[in-house]
């Protein structure tokens, strides 16, 4: 059995990419979603789910324990604590907000004003999935953390199932959040997001997850072994975007609730400036 590379050198300048670059994108993500809703009224829903992303960084070592990630913790490391043997650096709470809170709250915005069609979904969910490759295959390759376990369909020394379940959550997370905004334009109910952040992230990542991580701890495993439980999560994952492609709000269901896209219907002009088809003035 493969164990985790506890004696891996931890490439500093990788990490101080890592770190510094995720947190001023975070700082940014947060003033967009500052604007976004002041736009709204004031309301602090976006910036909320930038902080549901971040707190939920802390349960990351379940994750590490599930998909054997190992973070490089030689000499140097910027950590918070450890878990499960595994220590957490400081960029793990940034990288949550920048890879799934950034695409869901662009997600939740379309589906406010309406603009939100399932192409466009498919087209956002395809963007995470080059998201999730991009920022990981970067960790991975300046030296900051691994994928030890025998995983398969690696690019880049990356198992290239741990982006379809990435994608799988962050749409899931985003439609969860846009039928909580429905429902609750105000008040403390709309701190569900700490809730909701964590249930999709586990149930798309241990859930659909669950035949790869079983494949890759099973004892006496094999490569046909691994092959087919990964074969068979990415199929899961894929099961669970149509799914959440299934809960996205009709047009009409929008109007009740969104001042935005009251005016948008009023008026016959799309978010990009295009006539709104007859049937959603009507």
């Amino acid at each position: 059995m493969l164990t985790a590379p506890i004696h891996h050198h931890l490439d500093l300048t990788g990490q101080n990419v890592l770190t510094y670059g995720s947190w001023a994108l975070t700082l940014v993500l947060v003033l967009v979603a500052v604007r976004l809703g002041r736009k709204e009224g004031g309301s602090p829903f976006y910036v909320l789910m930038v902080l549901a992303a971040m707190v939920a960084a802390f349960a990351e070592p379940l994750y590490d324990e599930g998909f054997s990630l190992y973070f490089y913790s030689t000499r140097g490391m910027q950590t918070t604590f450890t878990a499960f043997g595994i220590p957490q650096p400081v960029w793990a709470y940034s990288g949550y907000a920048v890879l799934y809170a950034a695409p869901a709250i662009y997600i939740c915005r379309k589906i406010r004003e309406g603009a939100m069609t399932p192409a466009r979904f498919l087209a956002t969910a395809a963007v995470e999935f080059l998201m999730s490759c991009t920022f990981e295959i970067a960790g991975i390759n300046i030296g900051t953390y691994t994928y030890w376990g025998p995983h398969v369909f690696r690019v880049f020394h990356y198992p290239v199932v741990i982006a379809v379940l990435e994608t799988a959550q962050v749409m899931c997370f985003a439609v969860a959040a846009a039928q909580l905004r429905r429902r609750v334009q105000r008040g403390p109910s709309q701190l569900a997001l700490f809730v909701i952040f964590p249930l999709t992230f586990f149930m798309a990542n241990f859930g659909a997850g669950a035949a790869v991580i079983i494949g890759i701890h099973a004892q006496h495993t094999t490569q046909l072994i691994v092959t087919l439980a990964t074969l068979a999560s990415i199929g899961c994952a894929a099961a669970l975007i149509r799914l959440a492609l299934a809960f996205l709000p009709a047009a009409e269901d929008l109007t009740a609730a969104s001042p935005t896209v009251r005016l948008l219907m009023v008026t016959g002009e799309g978010s990009d400036g295009r006539q709104l088809a007859p049937d959603l003035r009507n």
